[in-house]
């Protein structure tokens, strides 16, 4: 049976840094939903379409690509724009992982999914990995990365399940509040564990 893991944790956890060395050192297959998610709203695609019908031109730039940032201040404070914004994306997102999971020979596959549980999406996956750390480091690389307000960066963190419930919920939790180093071995150990 193919291995399947599904990599989540919240934002400015370090997914990506993880996702990365399993690509590096394993050459694992990587499937990750945020560039699916960005396929989903390019320029003339219907998600995009209804994304500008429902909240005007103000959120698409000159070059016809989606304005992020405006989206963004629409979205993450408004619980209910978010959700349907979601709903927007996320069958996208999830059909074209499902379609790449059934051509990829690869024993082993690693999803990198932000919104795993919010998605619904766990039943694509055979094991849960949450990369977590504390809140106020979250914060901080959020912040320095996406260059936003405290504020800003606490909205975002508030859109997303509780990184101590995506933990609960986890076969394998990988602790990066220490060094790369710490966080790279524990991900060697996960990969060799058998569930």
């Amino acid at each position: 049976m193919k291995r399947i893991i599904g990599l989540t944790g919240g934002i400015g956890t370090g997914k990506t840094t993880v996702s990365n060395y399993l690509a590096d050192t394993y050459q694992l297959p990587i499937l990750d939903a945020d560039i699916y998610a960005r396929d989903a709203v390019q320029p003339g695609s219907p998600v995009l379409n209804r994304i500008i019908t429902r909240y005007g031109s103000d959120v698409q730039l000159a070059d016809r690509t989606l304005n992020r940032k405006r989206l963004g201040e629409i979205v993450f404070p408004n619980p209910k724009e978010r959700q349907w914004l979601e709903q927007q994306i996320h069958p996208y997102v999830r059909d074209r992982i499902e379609s790449q999971l059934n051509i990829l020979e690869s024993p082993t596959v690693v999803l990198v999914i932000p919104l795993l549980f919010e998605a619904n999406m766990t039943d694509l996956v055979t094991e849960i990995w949450v990369v977590s750390c504390p809140q106020e480091q979250q914060i901080q690389r959020i912040q320095e990365r996406d260059r936003l307000s405290l504020e800003q960066a606490q909205s975002r963190l508030n859109s997303q399940l509780p990184l101590a419930e995506k933990v609960v919920r986890a076969d394998v939790v990988l602790d990066n509040s220490s060094t790369r180093d710490s966080l790279l071995q524990q991900v060697d150990r996960a990969l060799v564990r058998t569930k």
